[in-house]
């Protein structure tokens, strides 16, 4: 297997480096390897059943089809992102529930506090992830066969509207690419695709062109884009209609930052890095690459803090957020016990970087009406 990295000492312009930024600016040599974490190990579950390393504190700040802020908390709480909002912030969660999903609101004050709750999308079909946009709407995304995108209002007063330009397929992730002027998506699919969506007019996502990447069977090298002929996806699904189009096993998170796109494959345990700069893909993480025991299985969702860590949710697994460092360092940092028959969703930093939020979609009942709804604070790095 090919284990060459993206992370490489790539020159552009004016001295400026491919990976700008703090994010992934050292290079290694391989997939991200077992290591300390940089917080330190993890100390022992507190009265939340949160494990978490010392300095760091967590409060559930809602739980499924219980009120918070006077507003019913949905079921199955699964992808999510944070807003700037006045002094305070948004934090915006999916449902991932057949035909009755949609996505919710948490708004904080400067303090933290929760001053309301709300609904900004409502009986959509399996909610899973989506992805913010620098125009600070919500892309909320149809786990399901032709399923939809729905661009979302996080403030709330605007109603979603459904955006077929983006193609109809098994949705899972979305990443705004601003530097491109694209947007990335993931497809969960054993035999998936990566789709990048080029709007007409940047910021207006009803009309624009899909297009899926095409690549050969290695897991590291160059790729290049074609068009999706029928974006709509009948008969002939969008994965099936481009020969070439690379096949990815199961996709999942999707988090752009710094001219790289990371994005998870559960179905393989892997973390992908789409270098923009220079159209390429290789391998941030492999599980079956690891030496010893890998930390991290069950690869899910994903963010990425100031620092340039990235944080991998696991779907089962031992239940935990990772970390993994740009030295290419992956640890467990967040462990929740007592909850086997869930996974852990939409993890996302406030807009200061001090709050970490997540949720346990299901909960310790294991049943999608027993999801949980996280924040933990501490001294993130920056």
């Amino acid at each position: 297997m090919d284990r060459r990295t993206v992370l490489r000492a790539t020159v552009i312009g004016a001295g400026t480096a491919a990976f700008s930024g703090s994010l992934w600016s050292a290079a290694f040599a391989a997939p991200a390897q077992p290591g300390p974490s940089p917080y330190g190990g993890l100390r022992a579950a507190d009265a939340n059943g949160v494990q978490l390393p010392a300095g760091f504190t967590s409060r559930i700040v809602a739980r499924s089809r219980q009120a918070v802020a006077g507003y019913t908390w949905h079921d199955a709480p699964d992808g999510g992102a944070c807003f700037v909002t006045g002094a305070g912030w948004v934090y915006v969660s999916n449902s991932e529930i057949s035909a009755t999903g949609g996505a919710s609101a948490l708004r904080f004050n400067a303090d933290g506090s929760i001053a309301s709750a709300y609904r900004i999308l409502a009986n959509t079909n399996r909610n899973c992830a989506g992805g913010a946009t620098p125009w600070g709407t919500w892309l909320s995304c149809e786990e399901a066969d032709l399923g939809y995108v729905y661009e979302t209002y996080p403030l709330g007063g605007t109603a979603a509207v459904r955006r077929p330009a983006m193609g109809r397929f098994t949705h899972e992730a979305a990443a705004a690419d601003p530097d491109r002027r694209v947007i990335y998506l993931t497809e969960d699919e054993t035999n998936g695709c990566f789709y990048r969506f080029r709007p007409t007019t940047w910021g207006n996502l009803s009309a624009g062109t899909l297009e899926v990447l095409v690549a050969g069977s290695a897991t590291s090298g160059p790729v290049s884009w074609a068009p999706v002929p029928d974006p709509d996806g009948s008969p002939t699904r969008t994965r099936s209609q481009v020969s070439g189009a690379k096949r990815f096993n199961g996709g999942e998170g999707c988090y752009y930052a710094d001219g790289v796109c990371w994005f998870t494959t559960k179905g393989d345990n892997r973390v992908w890095a789409y270098d923009a700069v220079n159209q390429r893909i290789d391998l941030a993480y492999d599980d079956s690459l690891v030496t010893g025991t890998a930390p991290l299985t069950g690869v899910d969702n994903i963010t990425g803090s100031g620092s340039g860590d990235l944080f991998v949710a696991e779907d089962g697994g031992n239940m935990e957020i990772n970390i993994i460092t740009p030295a290419g360092v992956v640890a467990p940092f967040i462990r929740l016990s007592g909850q086997s028959g869930s996974e852990i969703t939409g993890p996302a930093f406030s807009p200061d970087g001090t709050r970490l939020y997540f949720s346990s979609q299901r909960g310790t009942s294991g049943s999608s009406s027993g999801g949980i709804t996280y924040e933990v604070r501490g001294p993130f790095r920056s």
